[in-house]
């Protein structure tokens, strides 16, 4: 059973995968910069690496800690996380050899950032142009990737309803069924080298 490396492990998309991966009997290892967060991952029995994503001999050390052939995930974003993060992790990756890589930007990215409105372009379209950019220097790289672009994320409970789309959609998703969602996907080969919008089409804002 192949470890895991996740960047991004301390709330969200990457704590409901920690928690997946511990209930698979895995090797987790996390690289968390919150003290809080780090202390409560150490308990459940996860390897973490205290530090920041954005700096390389950090992630080196997380890289070094996880074993051999991880399946390393990252789902960091804000600030230079997007953009500068996403990168520092994926030259490391490269220079270590480690080959397979999912990552999770959102809908908006890429080709379908003309998807997007005026509106939510205005309120978090530099944080998707930054994702774009990783996402490109992923689909550039020498790593078996996956990029996964959720819709608007809710901590709704997870309903099981969640599709993968490549084309254009919007609509809602669970935090926690994107990370199964990313559990299923992260070894099956049919996968390398896609794409996939994930939505639950049953799924409505939690205000209506």
């Amino acid at each position: 059973m192949k470890p895991w490396l996740i960047f991004g492990a301390g709330k969200g998309v990457g704590h409901h995968l920690v928690t997946i991966g511990l209930n698979q009997n895995r090797s987790i290892t996390a690289l968390i910069r919150n003290e809080q967060q780090a202390e409560e991952l150490s308990a459940l029995g996860v390897n973490v690496i205290h530090g920041d994503a954005c700096d390389k001999s950090t992630i080196e050390a997380a890289i070094t800690k996880t074993g051999e052939n991880p399946v390393v995930f990252s789902t960091i974003g804000g600030g230079n996380a997007d953009h500068y993060g996403n990168i520092a992790i994926i030259d490391a990756l490269e220079k270590t050899q480690i080959s397979r890589m999912l990552l999770v930007t959102s809908i908006g990215c890429g080709e379908s950032w003309k998807t997007l409105s005026p509106r939510a372009k205005s309120l978090f379209g530099q944080s998707v142009r930054h994702k774009s950019l990783a996402e490109s220097y992923l689909q550039t790289s020498t790593l078996d990737f996956t990029i996964i672009r959720p819709g608007g994320l809710t901590d709704q409970p997870g309903t099981g309803n969640c599709q993968r789309y490549q084309n254009e959609i919007h609509g809602m998703v669970s935090r926690k069924d994107v990370a199964e969602q990313l559990a299923q996907m992260a070894e099956d080969e049919q996968t390398y080298y896609q794409i996939y919008a994930l939505v639950d089409p049953e799924l409505k804002p939690h205000w209506n």
